[in-house]
């Protein structure tokens, strides 16, 4: 009887004692994100995502992924779960997930809400500098339990950086506009993670001002901004044809200069460590339409 009286005396204490969890986090829309024990069951809803989790060295543990998760070679033996804008419900519930990673500007809103009706624990991220993908790559860490692969890699991100800062901290300002796609003409505000590359190669993104992740513009707005630089992505690593198209108006100083450049999509548009492989080709052509300058201005 006594012991019975202990046992229920400590569960009506535990009763009153606050919940203590394994991983705890605060996710881009502010949220508490807690979990009971590291996630052993992730389900992430972006390529970058998917991404960050292999960086933070938690791939083994994702059990479902988005249509076009393609690096690490490792993510294409994954399950797919859908696409960006369009997630099979039934297969995320089927994979169990403790652990839900969603892009905040890309996937649906109603969609996630329904993922936290069905009970599942979302982690929404949002990355819109360099700087926030150290954070993300904690946080990840922190809620798969793998804290030291992810400050080994914060470590090695954080380094690279300061070595690009070094190189091209001190450049003179050069008028620069992103080019995501050309029907719709489509660029990077000010409030995305394209915008702070461009910034920190010494670049000032010409629609800067418009604080849309990615807004749709004119040409003629295009042409009155008149920028130096012109660099584009398209689909793959292959130059886009209709870069050149902006040759048609030899009045441009991008094209009078031929300062007409390219990167990878991969590189500059997923929020991830290889980021940084585009940051130091934007601000290598950078350098080099720096150059062309000086040139243009020789007698």
């Amino acid at each position: 009887m006594k012991q019975l009286l202990k046992r229920l005396t400590s569960a009506c204490l535990c009763l009153l004692c606050p919940a203590v969890y394994a991983a705890e986090v605060t996710d881009d829309a502010g949220r508490l994100i807690t979990l009971e024990e590291p996630a052993a069951r992730i389900i992430s809803l972006a390529p970058s995502l998917t991404e960050l989790v292999f960086a933070a060295g938690a791939g083994a543990r994702l059990v479902g992924v988005i249509a076009y998760s393609d690096y690490p070679e490792a993510a294409l033996s994954i399950p797919r779960v859908g696409r960006y804008d369009m997630l099979d419900m039934e297969r995320i519930l089927a994979l169990e997930p403790d652990l839900v990673l969603a892009w905040q500007s890309g996937n649906p809103r109603s969609t996630v809400s329904r993922l936290r009706e069905l009970g599942l624990t979302v982690y929404l991220a949002e990355p819109k500098s360099l700087e926030s993908i150290p954070t993300h790559l904690e946080r990840i860490g922190i809620l798969a339990g793998t804290e030291s692969s992810a400050t080994r890699a914060i470590a090695t991100f954080n380094s690279e950086l300061r070595a690009l800062r070094q190189e091209f901290g001190n450049e003179a300002p050069i008028d620069t506009f992103y080019q995501i796609w050309n029907e719709p003409l489509i660029t990077a505000g000010g409030n995305e993670l394209i915008n702070d590359i461009i910034r920190e190669c010494g670049g000032v993104n010409v629609f800067g001002d418009i604080r849309q992740v990615a807004p749709k513009v004119s040409t003629e707005a295009v042409l009155a901004r008149s920028p130096e630089v012109i660099v584009a992505s398209g689909i793959d690593r292959e130059r886009p044809d209709w870069l050149d198209d902006w040759r048609r108006w030899p009045a441009l100083p991008a094209a009078a200069r031929d300062n007409l450049f390219s990167i990878p999509p991969a590189l500059l548009q997923r929020h991830t460590p290889r980021v940084l492989e585009g940051t130091r080709a934007m601000c290598e052509h950078l350098a080099s339409a720096r150059l062309r300058r000086s040139d243009s201005a020789e007698p």
